[in-house]
C-alpha cells in the first residue's frame, strides 16, 4: 500500500522525545513545540486561509516547514485538526515570493497545490474512523481505498480542481511505488487502487493508465484485477461518515487479496516493474497537461489578440467618427464655402457658378417624386389576434360549444372563445440621400442634371416627411456642400461647374455619413455616387472603404456613369446612363426603392 498515510495519528518526532526524556532526567522547563522557520509561517498562515474555501471547513491549521514529522510530502491529523505541509514543494520558490492568499498565485507551483488539494480532500471527506481494536491491515486497506475516495469526493464539489489532483498524484504516488511497504501481489494491488482508482473517478484519463492497466493484469489477472475494481468503485460510493461500509470493503480487498495470492507468481523484478509502469503514466498524464496548458495559453492569447484588435478597431472607428463629424461641420457651413481636405476654407476652388429658379418641369418632378416617396413609405396597419375565455372580445360560437362540450365532460375547459384584435399603425420611415458628385474635369456633362436632381430629391423629401433630409457634395481634392441636411428645402437650383483635379471621395462620403446619419438604421438610406471613378489607387481604397461601411450598416449606395470608359467602384450598385438628362429619374427611382425596402 501507500508508503504514507496521508491520515494520520497525533505522533511525535526524534526530538519531541529527547526533550521530554531531559525532562525526567535534569528538571529541564517543560519543552516547547519546535516551530517552522518564521519566513514560512505566513505562507503557513496563508494556506490555512485557502483551506477554508477548499475544504469547507474553519477549524484547521496549516504548518508550512521544511520537511514533516509524518515524513510524506504532507498529511491531515484529523484529531489535531492540522495539516502540515513540507515547504520543499514550492522549490525553487522562496517564501517571499509565495503568496497563496491571493488567488490564481497557486498557477505558480501547480505541484504544491495539487498536494494541498489532495490533503484538503481529506480533511472535507477522510471523516470515518476506525474503531478500537481494528485489523490493522484491514485499516490500512481502508486508507489505500480512501485515497482515490477523497479525491473524486472533491472533484464533485470542486470540478476546476481536476488539473491540481493530477499534479498531485504525480508527486504522491511515485515515492509509494519506488520505496514500498508491501510486496509482492499487494504491492502490485496497491499500485491498481492508487493509480486506477483515480482513473475510475476521473481524475486521470483511461488512455493515460493502460501501461499500469496492463501490467496488473498480466501480475494479478484478469478474474482478481476485475474483483478489486469492483471493490474501489464501491468504495467510491461510501459515504464520508460510513467507517463499516469502509472497513468492510477493506475486509473483501484482503479476503480477494489472500485467496488469489498462492496462486499467482510473483515476478522478481516486479518493484522495478511497477515503478517503470507509473512512470509511464506520469510522464504520460505530464505531457496531457503540458499540451493542456499550452493550448489554454494559445487561447488566451488568440483571445488577448482579439481583443486588442477590436480595441483597436473600435478606437479607430471612434477616430473616424471624430473626423467624419469635423469634416461635416467644415463642409456645411453656413457661408457655403469650399474646405481644403484639412478642413480649412479654400474659397478660390469653390465650383459654384451660381444659383437659378427651378423650372416647370423641376417643380412637377419634384411633386411627383414626393407622391411617389410617400406611397413607398405607406405602411399597412397592423393586426394582431389574441384569444381568451373572458370578454372582452368577439364571441366565436365554435369555440363556446367546445367550452360548453368540455365542461359538460368534466374535463378542464380549455376552449378560447373570445377573440380580440388589436391594430397598430405602422410609422412611416423618413428619408435619407446623399449625392457626391465629382467635379474633376472629366465630368462636366453630369453637372447640370445632377444640380436638378438635387433640388427635385431635396424638395421631394421635405414635401413628404419632415424628418426627411437630403445633402449633395461636390468634390474633387476640395469640398463644396451644394445642399445642406436641413428640414427646409431650398428655393433655388444651385449651378456648379466641373474644373478641378484629383478626387477626395472619402471624406465626401464622411460628411454626407455624419451630417444624414446613413449608418443608422430607421430610415430610407441612399448613397448616390456621379463618377467615372478615374482614381489613383489610395484614392479608390479610402472610397471602397467607405462605401463597405455603409453597405454593411444596410445604406444602398448607387454609382452613376455618363460613358463606357467609367469604371465601376466595388461595392456600389453600378447603373451607366448614356444620356445625362435621366439622372434625375434615376436618382428618384433609387430613393423610392430605398424607402420601400425600409422595414
Amino acid at each position: 500500500m501507500s508508503a504514507h498515510r496521508h491520515v494520520q495519528a497525533p505522533a511525535t518526532t526524534p526530538e519531541d522525545d529527547a526533550d521530554l526524556a531531559r525532562w525526567d532526567d535534569d528538571g529541564a522547563p517543560p519543552a516547547q513545540p519546535r516551530s517552522s522557520p518564521a519566513a514560512w509561517l505566513r505562507v503557513g498562515a496563508e494556506l490555512g486561509d485557502r483551506l477554508v474555501a477548499l475544504s469547507g471547513r474553519q477549524d484547521l491549521l496549516v504548518t508550512c516547514r521544511p520537511g514533516t514529522r509524518s515524513g510524506a510530502p504532507a498529511a491531515y491529523f484529523p484529531t489535531l485538526g492540522e495539516v502540515e505541509f513540507d515547504a520543499g514543494l514550492f522549490a525553487p520558490l522562496q517564501p517571499h515570493e509565495i503568496h497563496p492568499r491571493i488567488v490564481g498565485d497557486e498557477e505558480r507551483y501547480p505541484a504544491a497545490w495539487g498536494v494541498f488539494v489532495h490533503e484538503a480532500a481529506h480533511a472535507a471527506h477522510s471523516v470515518w474512523t476506525a474503531p478500537a481494536g481494528a485489523n490493522p491491515r484491514v485499516v490500512e486497506a481502508a486508507l489505500l481505498l480512501e485515497e482515490s475516495r477523497v479525491e473524486g469526493a472533491h472533484l464533485t464539489r470542486r470540478p476546476t480542481d481536476r488539473t491540481y489532483l493530477r499534479t498531485s498524484a504525480r508527486t504522491l504516488v511515485m515515492p509509494d511505488i519506488a520505496h514500498p511497504t508491501l510486496q509482492g501481489i499487494e504491492h502490485a494491488a496497491a499500485v491498481a487502487a492508487l493509480i486506477l482508482g483515480r482513473r475510475d473517478v476521473g481524475i486521470l484519463d483511461a488512455g493515460e493508465t493502460r501501461a499500469v492497466a496492463d501490467l496488473c493484469e498480466k501480475v494479478l489477472g484478469a478474474d482478481l484485477l476485475a474483483t478489486l475494481t469492483s471493490i474501489w468503485i464501491a468504495a467510491h460510493q461510501c459515504g464520508d461518515h460510513d467507517a463499516t461500509t469502509m472497513l468492510a470493503h477493506a475486509q473483501e480487498w484482503c479476503d480477494a487479496l489472500d485467496t488469489a495470492a498462492p496462486a499467482l507468481p510473483v515476478p522478481e523484478n516486479l518493484t522495478d516493474l511497477l515503478s517503470g509502469a507509473v512512470r509511464v503514466v506520469m510522464d504520460s498524464t505530464a505531457a496531457t497537461d503540458a499540451a493542456d496548458l499550452a493550448a489554454q495559453a494559445a487561447a488566451a492569447n488568440a483571445m488577448a489578440a482579439r481583443s486588442k484588435a477590436q480595441a483597436q478597431d473600435r478606437a479607430q472607428r471612434a477616430g473616424q467618427r471624430r473626423k467624419a463629424a469635423a469634416t461635416a461641420k467644415s463642409v456645411f457651413n453656413p457661408r457655403g464655402t469650399t474646405v481644403a481636405p484639412d478642413g480649412t476654407p479654400a474659397p478660390r476652388n469653390n465650383p459654384v457658378t451660381g444659383t437659378r429658379r427651378p423650372t416647370a418641369a423641376e417643380q412637377s418632378a419634384a411633386a411627383r417624386l414626393s407622391r411617389a416617396l410617400r406611397a413607398a413609405a405607406y405602411r399597412e396597419r397592423t393586426e394582431e389576434r389574441t384569444t381568451s375565455p373572458t370578454p372582452p372580445g368577439r364571441l366565436n360560437m365554435r369555440a363556446a360549444l367546445a367550452r360548453d362540450a368540455q365542461r359538460a365532460a368534466g374535463s378542464v375547459p380549455t376552449a378560447e372563445p373570445f377573440t380580440h384584435t388589436r391594430r397598430r399603425n405602422s410609422p412611416t420611415p423618413p428619408l435619407r440621400v446623399g449625392i457626391a458628385v465629382d467635379v474633376s474635369g472629366s465630368m462636366r456633362a453630369a453637372c447640370a442634371p445632377v444640380a436638378s436632381a438635387a433640388w427635385i430629391v431635396a424638395r421631394a423629401a421635405a414635401l413628404t416627411d419632415p424628418d426627411s433630409r437630403t445633402a449633395t457634395i461636390a468634390y474633387d481634392r476640395h469640398l463644396t456642400a451644394l445642399t445642406r441636411p436641413s428640414h427646409r428645402a431650398p428655393e433655388r437650383v444651385t449651378t456648379f461647374d466641373a474644373t478641378g483635379g484629383h478626387h477626395n471621395l472619402g471624406d465626401a462620403i464622411d460628411a454626407l455619413d455624419h451630417g444624414l446619419e446613413l449608418s443608422r438604421p430607421g430610415a430610407g438610406r441612399l448613397l448616390v455616387i456621379v463618377t467615372d471613378a478615374h482614381y489613383g489607387s489610395d484614392e479608390t481604397a479610402q472610397a471602397v472603404t467607405r462605401v463597405k461601411q455603409l453597405t454593411t450598416a444596410g445604406c444602398a449606395v448607387l454609382q452613376l456613369t455618363l460613358t463606357a470608359e467609367s469604371r465601376h467602384l466595388p461595392g456600389t450598385t453600378l447603373l451607366h446612363l448614356p444620356r445625362p438628362s435621366s439622372a434625375p429619374a434615376a436618382i428618384a427611382t433609387a430613393a423610392t426603392d430605398a424607402i420601400r425596402r425600409t422595414r
